[in-house]
């Protein structure tokens, strides 16, 4: 097993949740404690250290022990690995649109000239 693709894996599944991915929204703005995290949501105090003991796996986001703070952290290099496989498909993505909307000018611009030629006779 290919150890980028794991971890990679991991930080799909990470990703997955809408739970999670508020959470990253929300440290992208700055640290946060667990508390200040879980605010927004109708969970419990645990159920919110579960998503975060989750991120953290994945490395997409870090505690820190400042005295009796812990603030979270993002840690954006975690997400570069699927930023760049999803880049990959990105491209392939665009390249084939690119294609389909060359093929579409194509038949557009065949049909204009049967409708000139049809008009004519």
């Amino acid at each position: 097993m290919n150890v980028a693709v794991d971890q990679l894996s991991v930080v799909f599944s990470a990703l997955a949740d809408p739970t999670r991915r508020a959470i990253l929204e929300r440290l992208s703005r700055g640290e946060a404690t667990v508390l200040e995290l879980a605010s927004p949501f109708a969970m419990s105090l645990p159920a919110v250290s579960k998503h975060l003991k989750v991120l953290e796996r994945a490395g997409l986001i870090s505690r820190g022990r400042e005295a009796q703070w812990r603030p979270c952290r993002l840690e954006p290099k975690a997400m570069q690995g699927a930023a760049d496989w999803l880049d990959d498909y990105r491209q392939l993505w665009e390249e084939s649109l690119d294609r389909l909307g060359e093929y579409l000018r194509e038949v557009q611009a065949q049909s204009d000239t049967d409708d000139r030629s049809g008009g004519e006779a």
